[in-house]
């Protein structure tokens, strides 16, 4: 079938457009033609780097922009019409709020089936409740338009379901899943420091503020953490780590393309959001065996067993957190047989393998009911 693939950020590497970049890339490895389209002026950045090297074909949208805009709004409405016309989608599957907006309405307009996963609703807890209002309306609207919805987390599918966003026919969970990678990514460091890692970017709602805090509060001094990412909030955090005292312990290593081999080197994940859907950086943790400290928020309890798998903490507890780290910096023994669950947990429930069978299969339901 002919997949048309819809993001709107070309600037970043978020988990959304590794999400897209992985199933497309599997998509079209079955023999599927795909195709993605983004926002961005010119064919050039970051995302259209690593289509390139996965071989995938991609398509600038100059309209398509992050903050709302009526002019530009409307402008991409008519350029997504005129791409879904010119590729000739069988379907059509937006990623992302604004794409997740103009796109569907676009492809409805064409009466191309469109489906949309929500990698976590902006209606969730943790969220403004003026923000979650507007959102949930936006949302209501989109479900009618919509041929599936496919959330990231059974937490999420619930929320939709409790306020009345979409029907429970409509939305389908599929859990995230990450590729495997080879055993030489997954050795650790030999000497007596543990290595403690966070790989998001630097801004809301990933609070690496916290974290900082946590370990500067803490009299065990046998860490080393690596904050791996950037954005907006950078320049704050290393400010913040100098305030503390522990800026020699903090390495801020920025946007990197070897995130696997960094997990490998490591000896715990940890994950602070505010909100999420199903992080895939948790599951890439998992992969390599790291036990994952980590916000209970969204669907985060789904991937982690607190206290088998790693440790959940109530969003905005700071001693939970302090807690968790002295729990697991004390104990080596603790850490490796939570990374070995982790693992155990990874192959059972989220391999890429097994989330690209279940969404070529929404899109073949999708195209059995249009007929």
């Amino acid at each position: 079938m002919k997949i048309v693939y819809v993001i709107t950020r070309s600037d970043v590497l978020g988990g959304a457009s590794v999400h897209l970049l992985d199933l497309a890339a599997g998509a079209q490895a079955k023999g599927h033609d795909v195709v993605i389209g983004v926002g961005a002026e010119s064919e050039t950045g970051v995302l259209f780097d690593r289509a390139a090297s996965m071989g995938l074909k991609c398509h600038g949208l100059r309209n398509l922009v992050r903050e709302i805009s009526v002019v530009k709004d409307l402008l991409c409405f008519f350029e997504l019409r005129n791409f879904f016309k010119l590729t000739k989608p069988d379907v059509v599957h937006v990623h992302s709020s604004k794409a997740g907006v103009i796109g569907r309405l676009a492809a409805k307009s064409l009466s191309i089936p469109v489906v949309f996963t929500a990698h976590g609703w902006a209606f969730t807890e943790g969220v403004s409740v003026k923000r979650q209002a507007f959102y949930r309306w936006i949302e209501t609207q989109l479900s009618k338009i919509s041929n599936k919805i496919i959330t990231v987390s059974e937490y999420d599918r619930q929320l939709a379901v409790s306020q009345n966003v979409a029907t429970e026919e409509m939305l389908v969970t599929i859990h995230n899943g990450v590729p495997e990678i080879t055993p030489a990514t997954t050795k650790r460091s030999d000497d007596a420091t543990v290595n403690i890692i966070m790989v998001a970017r630097f801004e809301k709602p990933k609070n690496q503020t916290a974290v900082l805090q946590a370990l500067a509060a803490i009299e065990i001094q046998n860490w080393h953490l690596e904050l791996v990412g950037d954005g907006p909030e950078l320049a704050k955090c290393v400010l913040l780590a100098e305030q503390l005292n522990i800026a020699r312990k903090v390495t801020f290593s920025g946007a990197c393309s070897d995130v696997a081999v960094r997990l490998g080197n490591s000896d715990i994940f940890v994950l602070t959001s505010d909100w999420e859907g199903l992080p895939l950086t948790i599951l890439e943790a998992m992969r390599s065996s790291l036990p994952v400290i980590a916000s209970d928020v969204g669907g985060v309890a789904e991937s982690i067993d607190d206290g088998v798998t790693g440790i959940l903490v109530p969003r905005d507890y700071t001693v939970a957190l302090r807690n968790a780290f002295v729990q697991l910096l004390q104990s080596q023994g603790e850490r490796e047989s939570m990374g070995y669950k982790a693992r155990e947990k990874f192959e059972q429930e989220f391999t890429f393998d097994l989330m690209l069978r279940k969404t070529l299969d929404v899109y073949q339901l999708v195209l059995e009911e249009r007929t």
